[in-house]
């Protein structure tokens, strides 16, 4: 259905092609996934396939890419669309309408289709994503979570035989994601359409992949096969294989089901042990474990926040907020205090990016009180607020604007007072091998998210809101992550994170909080909120129950 012959892509006057020798055939009916670490061209890949790259992302495409017969070089992606859909990793850029129904119609619209067509799939596609209750809703009022699901729902409408899917699963709750790769095994088994799909994500979906096509390096030509033979030499992998290579499995299980059956003699040699706690609360000044902030002394010298130690560094109190006549948050009470790191979790639209917009003064309270660093945030000038307060929102591109990683960094020190050299350090700890000149644009949407990351700490603002801060991100650039935010978090940060990321829950926060509709259903030890729900348990507790196992790194450590 797909065929590569010795494709590669190289942009403007880079050094080197963003991928080459892509010599590869993707097979009518499957479902392909496509892997990697950050940055190796997957987009790149994925877009040669639609014919955006390169009729609308310049560059020089090399070799011949056709789908269904149709060269994406002499064919532009209008002449493309009713064969292939396409969504990115930014839903937002995607559409073109102002409501759900709309954006759903509007591709069917464009190939001519009959009415009563169009009306008969956009019901279908509304109750195949769960997507009914929101039908007339305006799309710039939904969570993340359900624009995406509105943009996928957007190209499923005109049953193309083709998808190319960038990341979509990263914005979406766990349940969601279950939902919507349901969706795609339906379309693959049922209808025989052609699945590409580039994720991250991989405890997702690796094992309803039939052949994966792994990325290794940047410019390295891509290999292809079974899933368990690349998940063996891939540097990127689920824990479910992680905890299969430590226990020597073979093959290596893809499910936690197949896991679960191999199970039986590490759970034995486990029998009796304890582990380490995910994220355990420090007291500040203890030894950040950072390298980063070991090396810079003179970055981490100054106290995190200055004469708020003695007590909480944020406070929400019967917190109520309404946005367009619905209660986004209701009654809701949080304590933040120095050390502290906290995954905010829930099914999308639970209210998690509204919390994160009132503690940092975006947003007003309806009723009840919010305090940070002893200031109400929405009565607060942002200068101060700055001080004393830090996010990194889900789109890391509102916070950037300069023309080049180099000036972004310069700026961000000049920005926050930090000696020159402070950001710039901090992006190399994040994305190792970053080039000074490149142009922010041209990030993957995960490179993107580290910058902007990067600008934000350089601040050290003694509290730390991330909204989905692992989206985009493979699974070495999220342990880096990792390593960094428990750093702070030792030298008395406090870290308020909204994630659907079981595994980022797991490894780094010590308190999960559990929202839904607008109201705190759960707030307690990570162990004991995660390993209780089923939706939110990572894999290593589910293979491992009932013993109380989170992470490899902790079954690691007790072996």
């Amino acid at each position: 259905m797909i065929r590569f012959e010795d494709v590669s892509v190289t942009y403007g006057d880079a050094d080197a092609p963003a991928i080459r020798g892509v010599d590869l055939t993707v097979p009518e009916g499957e479902l392909v996934l496509l892997v990697g670490p950050s940055g190796v061209g997957k987009s790149t890949l994925l877009g040669t396939v639609s014919g955006l790259v390169p009729h609308f992302t310049g560059g020089t495409l090399r070799g011949r890419v056709t789908v269904g017969g149709r060269d994406t070089r002499t064919h532009r992606p209008r002449e493309l669309a009713d064969l292939v859909g396409t969504v990115g990793q930014d839903p937002l850029a995607h559409f073109v309408t102002d409501t759900v129904e709309d954006e759903l119609a509007y591709g069917m619209e464009s190939l001519g289709l009959a009415p009563d067509v169009m009306r008969r799939r956009v019901e279908e596609t509304l109750d195949l994503l769960g997507l009914a209750e929101l039908r007339d809703r305006p799309i710039a009022t939904l969570s993340g979570g359900q624009q995406q699901r509105v943009a996928i729902g957007s190209v499923l409408t005109p049953h193309p035989g083709v998808l190319v899917l960038d990341e979509p699963t990263s914005a979406l709750d766990p349940a969601a994601a279950e939902e919507v790769l349901a969706v795609l095994q339906r379309l693959v088994h049922d209808l025989g359409t052609t699945v590409l799909m580039a994720e991250h994500r991989l405890e997702r979906v690796v094992q309803y992949a039939d052949q994966v096509i792994l990325l290794p390096a940047p410019g390295a030509a891509p290999v292809m096969g079974a899933p368990a033979d690349i998940m063996a030499i891939s540097p990127v992998h689920p824990p479910v294989v992680g905890l299969g290579r430590l226990a020597g499995w073979d093959p290596l299980p893809l499910s936690v089901r197949d896991a679960r059956r191999r199970a039986g003699a590490l759970r034995e040699r486990l029998a009796g042990l304890s582990p380490t706690p995910p994220s355990p609360r420090l007291r500040p000044g203890g030894p950040p474990t950072s390298s980063l902030l070991k090396r810079r002394r003179g970055w981490i010298s100054r106290p995190a926040a200055e004469g708020t130690h003695n007590g909480p560094l944020a406070r929400a109190t019967a917190l109520t907020v309404r946005r367009d006549r619905v209660e986004a948050l209701r009654d809701v009470s949080l304590t933040v205090a120095p050390g502290e790191a906290i995954a905010l979790m829930g099914r999308n639209g639970a209210g998690k990016s509204t919390l994160l917009a009132a503690l940092v003064g975006m947003i007003e309270p309806t009723s009840g009180t919010v305090l940070v660093g002893g200031r109400t945030p929405h009565r607060t000038h942002p200068r101060e607020m700055v001080r004393r307060v830090g996010l990194v929102p889900q789109e890391p591109r509102d916070l950037l604007y300069a023309d080049t990683v180099g000036a972004e960094c310069a700026a961000a020190d000049t920005d926050a007072g930090a000696a020159p050299g402070t950001c710039r350090d901090l992006v190399g700890e994040l994305l190792p091998g970053l080039a000074d000149a490149t142009h922010p644009r041209d990030l993957s949407e995960g490179q993107r998210l580290a910058l902007a990351l990067a600008v934000v700490l350089t601040g050290r603002p003694p509290l730390l809101l991330l909204d989905e801060p692992t989206r985009g991100l493979d699974y070495a650039a999220k342990a880096r992550l990792v390593a960094v935010l428990k750093g702070l978090a030792a030298e008395g940060h406090a870290i308020v994170l909204a994630t659907h990321d079981v595994e980022l829950a797991a490894e780094l926060a010590h308190r999960v909080v559990i929202l839904a509709d607008g109201e705190v259903v759960a707030d307690g030890p990570t162990a004991e909120v995660v390993v209780s729900s089923p939706a939110f348990a990572p894999q290593v507790a589910k293979i491992l129950a009932p013993q109380p196992w989170l992470t490899v790194a902790q079954v690691e450590d007790a072996l």
